[in-house]
Order: structure tokens, then sequence, then C-alpha cells
């Protein structure tokens, strides 16, 4: 339920903050005065659309803020929804904020924490179902019927039981197709596996043995430049000239003078150890430089191998990955196709007849479902005809239309038909109504006018309230193509509906209005030349008075109008609590 509202420079809104109550809240005043902008702010908290033409001029962002208590119905999704995002903090209610910056930048927040439009969209979907003034026209929309059935059938268990199938079915007719395809380029993509599996087997490859072909062709290439910086750097070492003698000879040198300082000073016998050290490394890098001139080859053969390796590695990372490994990897992998290609034809005939197996269980939980929604079809069009009869339709009759629709390669039912089928199932669902009696049923999306497709959504949001599970309702101007004559019936079912839920309805009705258990009245005030919307809760005599003038002006007779939509309000409230 929603239970506070708080909004900052929305549109011509300044500051506002209202809080909400169980029951029926009726908002009227004034075409303009901004009744819709609170419920597009709402909208927008919900994960609509925010635009920067929606922020106050002269400001350069607004603030959307509200809170919701946790819906007992939803509550588990919820708390599933907030905690796999790191958002759930036991709390029992749920705090939504929107951000609206002018550079266009939007902020969305769910308990104080920034997070995605789509995740704050999905979250309100379980707070919140908003019917604008053309939002009815969704019932125009046909593959929405079959969805409002599905509620008011309340068959979630037999769907979920279909839908399991449906799936399975799905990965097995997948597989069935892939094979089918890949058994008709069985003889092509049998020798293209074959050729990539010998060459890159042909080629015997190590992981690893790209690097070391290249520092081996480092050698193999430089071994001439090599061998002269060793045999340089080994002269220097070992070999006297007659202008230098050679560094270990010298090093020799300083040894033995060091050595004889410090049978002297016996301080510097560290010095003398470290001057050995220093003679002794030195005659082992000899060593080493003459081991390594030692293992120079000029090998041009050598060369060419190591080059002609590397090129055939390179030309296999072309065809088959980045490296040896991915290469080897890539072998494996055709190795498992061409398994599979090989055993295509038994494992083709393994799914055909898993397939048949399940397209019997998916038609089977098929029919289970149709059976249920025609049952409640059947309800559903007796309860709506009351409901309309109720709002000044009588005579007019709804039923649901339900039919297969047969097509080749369909879901094969017991009398050897083939019909449509698809996530929800074998049904073609379509409401049918004859607004006036005598008149046969034709499909709601032809015929229905504005106002008698008001009253249907009405009808039908009666109906299937005890399903609907969504705490709060809005309407916008449902009185939208109603006249005054039935405004205390949409009134009343609407009181109703706030009996089971949570509802917010703008209006310009004063029949309906009366019906409101919470009543405000929206208004324009102009601030320091400023024009801005406030919003007033209505009670008593301040209340009549609103009514009066929703009735033509401030009159005594318009007063007593008032008065009587009020006191027969109550009335008919009182009546609906004795009859439960």
């Amino acid at each position: 339920m929603l239970k506070e509202l708080r909004i900052e420079n929305f549109a011509i809104i300044h500051q506002l903050e209202l809080k909400f109550e169980p029951g029926l809240t009726t908002f009227t005043g004034e075409t303009g005065a901004g009744k819709s902008i609170l419920l597009d702010a709402i909208e927008a908290l919900i994960g609509g659309r925010a635009e920067t033409g929606m922020i106050r001029s002269d400001v350069e962002r607004a603030n959307l803020e509200a809170l919701f208590s946790m819906p007992p119905d939803h509550k588990q999704e919820i708390i599933q929804l907030l905690d796999s995002e790191g958002l759930y903090e036991g709390e029992p209610n749920i705090l939504l904020n929107r951000e609206i910056r002018r550079e266009g930048r939007n902020i969305a927040r769910i308990n104080g924490r920034v997070v995605n439009v789509s995740l704050m969209k999905e979250l309100g979907a379980y707070l919140v179902d908003i019917h604008g003034q053309s939002e009815h026209l969704s019932l125009l929309t046909v593959r929405q019927h079959l969805q409002l059935l599905d509620r008011f059938a309340d068959d979630r268990a037999a769907l979920d039981e279909y839908q399991q199938s449906y799936h399975v079915l799905k990965a097995t007719q997948q597989e069935l197709k892939d094979l089918r395809q890949a058994e008709q380029d069985a003889a092509r993509m049998s020798d293209l596996l074959n050729y990539q599996i010998q060459e890159i087997d042909a080629a015997k490859l190590r992981v690893g043995e790209e690097d070391e072909l290249r520092e081996e062709l480092s050698r193999l290439a430089n071994a001439e430049k090599l061998s002269s910086l060793a045999k340089q750097a080994y002269s220097l070492l070992e070999e006297d000239s007659p202008e230098t003698p050679a560094i270990n000879s010298m090093l020799g040198q300083v040894v033995s003078a060091v050595r004889a300082l410090a049978n002297i000073d016996k301080s510097l016998e560290p010095l003398a150890d470290q001057c050995e050290n220093i003679s002794s490394l030195s005659s082992d890098t000899s060593r080493d430089l003459q081991n390594y001139l030692e293992a120079i080859e000029y090998n041009p053969k050598r060369l060419e191998q190591t080059e002609n390796r590397l090129a055939l590695i390179n030309t296999l990372k072309r065809k088959y990955g980045e490296n040896e490994q991915a290469i080897l990897d890539f072998a494996e992998k055709a190795r498992l196709q061409l398994n599979r290609i090989t055993n295509a034809e038994e494992r083709i005939g393994e799914l055909e007849a898993l397939e048949a197996a399940q397209l019997a269980e998916t038609a089977r939980k098929a029919l289970t479902l149709s059976e249920a929604r025609k049952s409640a079809a059947a309800a559903m069009g007796g309860q709506v005809e009351r409901e309309l009869a109720d709002l000044h339709m009588a005579g007019a009759r709804f039923a649901v239309d339900m039919q297969f629709k047969a097509v080749e390669s369909g879901l094969p039912l017991d009398d050897g038909s083939q019909v449509k089928f698809d996530e929800r199932g074998i049904d073609q669902v379509e409401f049918l109504i004859a607004p006036n009696p005598g008149e046969g049923l034709k499909p709601l999306v032809k015929i229905a006018s504005g106002g008698e497709t008001s009253r249907l959504m009405l009808a039908l949001k009666n109906v299937l309230a005890k399903a609907d599970t969504i705490p709060t309702l809005i309407f916008d101007e449902i009185d939208q193509g109603i006249g005054g004559r039935i405004g205390a019936m949409v009134g009343e079912k609407l009181w109703q509906l706030g009996n089971r839920h949570q509802v917010l309805c703008v209006t310009h009705l004063p029949q309906l209005a009366a019906y409101g258990n919470h009543h405000y009245h929206v208004y324009k005030q102009v601030q320091d030349g400023r024009t801005m919307t406030k919003v007033e809760e209505l009670t008593a005599d301040r209340r009549r008075v609103e009514l009066a003038l929703m009735f033509g002006g401030d009159s005594e007779a318009n007063q007593s109008a008032a008065q009587e939509a009020l006191d027969s309000a109550e009335m008919r409230k009182k009546e609906f609590i004795n009859l439960l």
C-alpha cells in the first residue's frame, strides 16, 4: 500500500507531501489543476517515464519519493528481488526515490541505494496498477484477454505444469532440428572435421612450444653476433696483450695485494675475502662464456626448420585459435562434433520417440488447462454481465470466446487434429460483447464505445479483484465517457474495490467523489508570480462545498444535491456491509 508521497519541483508542484490510507481516495479539482500530475509522479516512481520537461521551470532537478508497505501477497517475491541486489534491509516498508535532472540524467533509488530503472519497474509491478485516461484501451488488445482470463481462473498451477512440459518439449525439438540439419550437411561436415582434426594432430603441438621456438630462432639467426660478443667478453677476462693484461690476471694481483694487507692489518680480512669472491666469480664467468661459445652453432638447416615450424604454428593459429592450447581445444571439440554427426541417426531416432511422448504429455496438460479456462470463462461472463447491469448496461451480454487454431505441425490432440500452441497453451481467447439487448455477440475491439469500454474495464476490475493481488489501484478519470447518471454506481464499485485494495481515483463526477473514504481537492495558486499546485484534504462542510461546486456552483440547490450524494453513498455503503 502507498503510505506517503513527496513531490518537489515536479511540473507545477513546488513542494507537496501526502499521506494515504486504505480504501478509496478521490482527487477532484478543475481541469489543469494538477490532479493527473500526482499520478504521473507515482508512475515515474515505479519505473515510468521521467523526462526533463517534467522539471519545474527555473530549477535544476525534481525529486520524487514514495513509501510503500510491503504487500503480503508478494512479500516473498519482493524480498527475493531486493535481496538479490543487496537492497533488503529486513524492514516492512519500501522507499522509492526518483531524481530527474535537467542535464538529462535520472537517478533511481530503492531504500536509498542507486538502482537501474528496470529494477524499479520490476518492483513497481508488485505495488501499483495504474489505469490512465486511455489505459482501459488495453482491453482492446486481444492478446491481453487470455491473461485476464487466467487471472480470473486462478489457474497458475495448471499453467505452470503445462509450461514446464512445453519448455522441455521445445528443448527436445531444438536438438532434433539441429541434428537433422547436421545430418543433411553430414558428408560435407565430416570431411571438413576430419581434415581439421588430422591437420592439428599431424602438427603434434605442445603447449609452450612457440615461445621456445622463438627463443631458439633468435639465437640461430644471431649466432655470428652472439659469438663475437661472447668472444670479446672472454678475451677481456682471460687473454693478456702487451698493452692490457687480462682482467682475471689483474684481479689475481688485487687479491694478492689485499691479502698481504690483511696479514698485517687483521681488520682488512673481510675485504680480502670479498676480493677473492670477486676473482672467483670472474673465473666462473669465463668458464660460462667458454661453454656458451662452444654451444653456439652456425646451423642454417636448423634455422630453416625452426622458421618453418613457427610458420606452421602461425597458420594453425589463424585457423583454429590464438595459441597452442586453443588449437588443441578446437581439435577436441571437432572430435566431439564428428562423433555426434556419426551417431546422429541413432540419436535422432531416440529424440523422435522422446518428442512423441512429450507432445502427448504437453497436449494432455494443455487440455487440462483449457478445461479450467472454459469453466472460468462461463463464470466470468455471468459475473461481468451482473456488474454491467449495475453500471446501467442492463441487457448487455459478455462472453469469452475460446477456440483452437488448426495449423500444420502443431500440437496433436486425441481427435487427430493439430493446433497452434505456445507458452500460454492452445487457447485463442477473445472477449465478446453485445452492449444492447437483441444484438449478437461481437468482438469487443470492434464495437465498444469509450464509455462502454470504461464501464467494462471497471466491471472486469471488480470481477478480478479477488484474484488481483496488486495492493494499490490507480484510476485517472475512469469516468471519461460516463455521464452523471451512472456516476454513483461507478463510485460504489470503486468503493467496493477499496475494501480489498487501496484505490486512488481522479474524477470530475461528484456522484463518484461522494463515495471516497478520503477526498482531496487539487487546485492552483499563484504565489510570488508563480503558479503552483496545492492539495487539501476535505472533510465535512468543506467536502460538501466541493461537491456542490462540481454540481455547478455553491448554490443552495447544489449544496442540497451534494449532501444528498454523500448521504446516498453512506447508505449504499452500509447496505453493502450488512450483506457481507
